[in-house]
């Protein structure tokens, strides 16, 4: 079981799938940055000195001057700018992704499927592979009828 583990913790594409998802974090935490310490001061600033992660619905029915205090008060509260902030990060990390995914799709194009030379079974009219020595459909021996015409 430990010889299993190590063959399957050594392939490659485990190895490689660990140092995305390593990568994918560290780049979350940095994108997570960008929306909250630099996008966000100043779309809040444009809007009126709105700080959206301090918007929120108290739903204890008293009001709190801000998020930190209605948490500390044990206040329930619906936290609807904290979500925008973690909607715009996601969205961030989504369009980046995109980004990624499209220029590695130019650099490494998909190869073309190379379409084979067909013809028709002279038993059931079958498109079948112009190599074929049997027909997939009806099973006729192809090769014994060349050997009779021949």
């Amino acid at each position: 079981m430990l010889k299993d583990f190590k063959e399957f913790a050594t392939r490659g594409n485990v190895v490689d799938m660990a140092v995305g998802v390593v990568i994918g974090g560290a780049f979350g935490k940095i994108v997570t940055s960008l929306v909250n310490d630099i996008l966000m001061p100043p779309i809040g600033l444009l809007l009126g000195r709105v700080d959206f992660s301090n918007l929120f619905l108290s739903l204890s029915g008293k009001g709190y001057a801000s998020l930190a205090e209605a948490k500390a008060a044990g206040a329930p509260t619906v936290n609807y700018g904290v979500f925008i902030n973690a909607a715009i990060d996601f969205l961030i990390v989504a369009f980046a992704m995109f980004l990624v995914i499209r220029q590695v799709n130019r650099l490494f194009p998909r190869p073309k499927p190379v379409l084979e030379a067909k013809r028709d079974c002279p038993f059931c009219l079958s498109q079948i592979p112009a190599a074929a020595r049997r027909c997939a459909f009806c099973a006729a021996d192809l090769d014994a009828r060349r050997a009779k015409e021949a």
